[in-house]
């Protein structure tokens, strides 16, 4: 898949654990696991909001776009 989840680099870069990031936004922590490996179809606005003012971070610092060059 070309979007690819910078998660755990943010959340390493501001020493926070997945249990903490979890409880802080408001889900659960399997939901964030899934968030996390990239396996999630979709994310809420209002979760991406949540896990951008947690980790005082921009959505492109999470997300990001690698075009498939095969």
């Amino acid at each position: 898949m070309p979007i690819v989840v910078n998660l755990d680099v943010m959340m390493a870069k501001r020493k926070i654990s997945s249990g903490e990031l979890a409880e802080k936004i408001g889900i659960s922590p399997a939901n964030l696991s899934i968030l996390k490996t990239g396996k999630a179809k979709a994310i809420r606005f209002s979760t991406m909001e949540a896990i951008c003012k947690a980790l005082e971070c921009q959505p492109g610092d999470i997300l990001e776009y690698q075009s498939n060059q095969d």
